[in-house]
């Protein structure tokens, strides 16, 4: 079965197995946004469950702009040690472990504070919770050259502690996703206009990477498919992305879709096109993996082996799988033994979509702490319950959070 088979990437790293532990939203740093004992329990038990690959959840490239008050950052000063703890034991039972690096733009919580930036001056529309967002400031030239050196610095310093590689984030809405998008990417300059102007700030950071890592260090990009928005960035988009990635030495491209307003990677499109109920994205990857020899993942609410298999069978080497994995880290060592055990995704489907996208975020998110502290997940959440436990608990992380950065 190709899914238990071994997989040689191009620069040489051979994963164990095509199963890939997708990135999650944990915001489960400690002080001074550090990884601590609760994400390296968690990273333990996924690595002991069987997967053969691991991509962190966001690792921030500036600690001034976050997506949540929980998250960790690495940059030039941060203290290394933790990250060194983090890696080594992740990387127990021969897992490869990268680092998804990121910049979230113009989604960070207006209760935040901190930098706000994104290539245009376009505010996210998300309805009537679109108050919970502030309005982003156009990036100068010395911004946009900030934060490519700032991906540069990370990439380096998660190679100095002992990761295997870095995943860059040019999805789900974040900063690079942005200047992809020519809805929220509207600039006049080098950075903007045709499609190869605004993929520039993802090809500069992907060369500079790799120039500035070894030969033996994974570099990878995690792309939206399509953002799921009319007169957004789509599939045609990415294949041309694609296309001029080929000759950059990347070793595989993680291929999914949405943003916050179109949050497609909860299986919900913003512009009424049908997502598949598991593997989100496989129709779309497959017409782009058409155009590449990269290797190839894709994500999207799987939770059975035999929707894993159709995936790979459909011309990907990789199958990303995530919140499964957050109530059953031990899901594929399961698989070895009885092939028709079923992962579980929660899906709350309330009136409200942001909430119920919210609500599901906080329930994978509280089986991640329950993991941390060494506890089993729990399937009978309830949802409401769940998610005031959240924003409680984010409120307490933002006082935190803007006493030691913003205030």
């Amino acid at each position: 079965m190709k899914a238990f088979s071994p997989l040689t990437l191009p620069n040489g790293t051979e994963i164990k197995n095509r199963f890939v532990k997708a990135a999650m939203e944990e915001n489960m740093a400690e002080d001074n946004q550090l990884p601590g004992t609760a994400l390296k329990n968690l990273y333990a038990a996924w690595a002991k469950g069987g997967v053969g690959m691991i991509i962190t959840g966001n690792v921030m490239v500036d600690k001034m702009a976050m997506t949540g008050p929980g998250g960790v950052a690495l940059e030039a000063d941060t203290p290394i040690q933790p990250f060194k703890e983090w890696a080594e034991i992740a990387k127990q039972n021969n897992t490869t472990v990268i680092m998804q690096i990121n910049h979230p733009g113009r989604q960070v919580f207006k209760k935040m504070g901190g930098k706000v930036l994104s290539p245009s001056n376009i505010a996210l529309n998300m309805g009537k919770h679109s108050g919970l967002f502030t309005q982003p400031k156009a990036m100068s030239e010395a911004e946009i050259e900030d934060v490519i050196a700032r991906f540069v610095t990370t990439a380096k310093r998660a190679e100095e502690a002992g990761f295997h590689g870095v995943e860059i984030h040019a999805a789900h809405g974040y900063l690079v996703s942005q200047f992809l998008s020519p809805l929220t990417n509207v600039r006049k300059d080098e950075w903007g206009g045709e499609l190869q102007a605004r993929a520039k700030i993802l090809f500069d950071i992907v060369r500079q990477v790799k120039s500035s890592c070894g030969k033996d260090f994974i570099v990878s990009v995690k792309l939206n498919s399509a953002d799921f928005q009319r007169g957004g960035f789509d599939v045609e988009d990415a294949i041309e992305v694609v296309k001029s990635l080929n000759d950059m030495g990347l070793d595989f491209i993680e291929l999914s879709g949405g943003s916050y307003e179109a949050p497609a990677m909860q299986g919900k499109s913003g512009d009424q096109r049908t997502l598949a109920r598991e593997a989100y994205f496989l129709t779309f990857a497959k017409q782009i993996a058409e155009h590449t020899s990269i290797p190839v993942m894709t994500t999207g609410g799987i939770k059975r082996l035999s929707v894993a298999n159709e995936v790979l069978d459909s011309n990907m080497e990789l199958v990303g799988i995530a919140s499964a994995l957050a109530y059953n880290p031990a899901l594929i060592n399961q698989w070895h033994v009885d092939q028709d055990t079923m992962g579980y995704i929660p899906a709350t489907a309330w009136k409200d979509k942001t909430l119920s996208g919210l609500a599901n975020m906080a329930l994978v998110k509280r089986q991640l702490r329950r993991l941390g502290k060494g506890d089993k997940p729990k399937v009978n959440s309830s949802p409401l319950m769940t998610l005031i436990i959240d924003q409680v608990r984010t409120a307490k992380l933002t006082k935190r959070y803007r006493k030691q950065y913003v205030e």
